[in-house]
C-alpha cells in the first residue's frame, strides 16, 4: 500500500512539475518580431475546462468560411460580430452540454483517448475586457496563418468540412469532424495554445487547462 501511495503522490509531483514548467516556459522561447501588434484583433473565449478562438465575422473571414453559412450557420448574419472556433473531444463535447449532464464515459474517453470535433458558434459584439476574454493584435500574415490553422483543423470529405448531424448546443451552431485524437495530455487548451502560436504569439511550453494557458498569456503577451 506505501508502495502504491508513493507511486501516486510521485505521479500528481510531476503533473504539478510539469503544470508550472509547462506555463512558465514559454514558447517559442524568443518572441517574435512585432509580436502582439497588428491591425487584426482576436479573442481567446474562456470557461474553467475549455478556451475558444472568437475570429472578427468580417467579408474576408465569412468567405474563407463559406462552408458554414451553408451548414446553417448564420455567419453572414448582420449582428454576427465574431465567429468562434474549438476543438475537443468527440465524446465529451457532444454529450455533455451541460455541466450537469456530466457523464463517466465521456469522461474516461477524455482522459485518454477519444477522436476530436470542432465546434462553431457566433457571437455578436464581446464585452472587453472581461475575466473570461482576452484580446490580442496580430498581423495580416500572422491572421491569414491562423485562418490556415482553424481551416486545416477540420476533416474534409469529398465535399469538404464534414459536418455532424444533429449536433449542436442550439439553433446557431454546429461540429464538424477534425483532425486529430483528443487525450488528456493533448486537448483542447494545447490546440488553442498552438493556434495563438501560429499567430505569432507566444504561450507557455504546455497548457492544459485554461488556468495555465491564460498566466502564459499574461506572462509573455
Amino acid at each position: 500500500m506505501r508502495k502504491v501511495w508513493r507511486l501516486l503522490v510521485g505521479l500528481l509531483a510531476a503533473i504539478v512539475l510539469a503544470a508550472a514548467l509547462g506555463t512558465l516556459v514559454p514558447r517559442p522561447l524568443w518572441p517574435a518580431a512585432a509580436a502582439g501588434e497588428g491591425s487584426r484583433h482576436i479573442l481567446v473565449l474562456s470557461n474553467p475546462i475549455h478556451t475558444d478562438i472568437a475570429i472578427p465575422a468580417d467579408e474576408e473571414v465569412r468567405r474563407r468560411f463559406h462552408f458554414l453559412i451553408d451548414a446553417g450557420i448564420p455567419a453572414d448574419a448582420p449582428e454576427v460580430r465574431y465567429i468562434v472556433f474549438g476543438w475537443g473531444g468527440r465524446a465529451f463535447y457532444l454529450e455533455t452540454p451541460r455541466w450537469s449532464q456530466v457523464k463517466a464515459v465521456p469522461v474516461l474517453k477524455a482522459l485518454t483517448l477519444d477522436a476530436s470535433v470542432m465546434h462553431v458558434d457566433v457571437a455578436g459584439t464581446i464585452a472587453e475586457p472581461h475575466s473570461d476574454v482576452a484580446g490580442f493584435d496580430i498581423g495580416e500574415d500572422r491572421f491569414a496563418a491562423l485562418l490556415d490553422y482553424i481551416a486545416a483543423s477540420f476533416r474534409r470529405g469529398p465535399d469538404g468540412p464534414m459536418v455532424i448531424d444533429n449536433a449542436g448546443y442550439s439553433r446557431f451552431d454546429r461540429f464538424y469532424e477534425a483532425n486529430g485524437h483528443f487525450n488528456a495530455l493533448v486537448g483542447c487548451n494545447t490546440w488553442t495554445a498552438a493556434a495563438l502560436r501560429t499567430a505569432g504569439l507566444r504561450t507557455g511550453w504546455w497548457n492544459p487547462l485554461p488556468v495555465s494557458l491564460g498566466w502564459s498569456m499574461r506572462l509573455y503577451d
